[in-house]
């Protein structure tokens, strides 16, 4: 099987990238959306995930690995609600922001876009490509 692409969504107040990288490693928990939860079970060790910072920065800072699939939400006591473990790979050479995404035809389709209030979303492949390139750009 081959990797799939996710983009995950935190507010860094919350829990932000530097948050993560201290830890090590960290449980993706909370999430309390149908589409995300199916996105978070569907989610295999190796897939890959940018970690974008929401609400505070808009911006795709990081690109972290599942380590852990198919769990329990540890904070949910019904064990309806999926998680999954992930850990940090790298930082971008510069973050990719919201407003850069909007403005690229080549992400047009992209779910960060089409459903802007989903938490846990597919990427595709020629979109993970795309946005590591623009990652290694300067800034217009």
């Amino acid at each position: 099987m081959s990797k799939k692409y996710w983009l995950m969504k935190s507010e860094p107040d919350a829990y932000s990238w530097d948050d993560l990288v201290a830890e090590g490693e960290g449980t993706w928990d909370g999430v309390r959306n149908h589409t995300a939860k199916i996105n978070l079970a569907t989610m295999k060790v190796g897939d890959e995930a940018f970690f974008y910072h929401s609400n505070i920065g808009k911006e795709i800072v990081g690109v972290v690995r599942i380590s852990k699939a198919g769990i329990t939400d540890p904070t949910d006591p019904t064990g309806k609600w999926a998680a999954v473990k992930v850990k940090p790979v790298k930082k971008l050479a510069r973050p990719v922001t919201l407003k850069e995404i909007k403005a690229d035809p080549a992400l047009a389709q992209m779910e960060l876009i089409r459903q802007s209030r989903l938490s846990v979303a597919p990427v595709a492949a020629d979109e993970w490509k795309h946005i590591l390139a623009l990652s290694k750009m300067k800034q217009v």
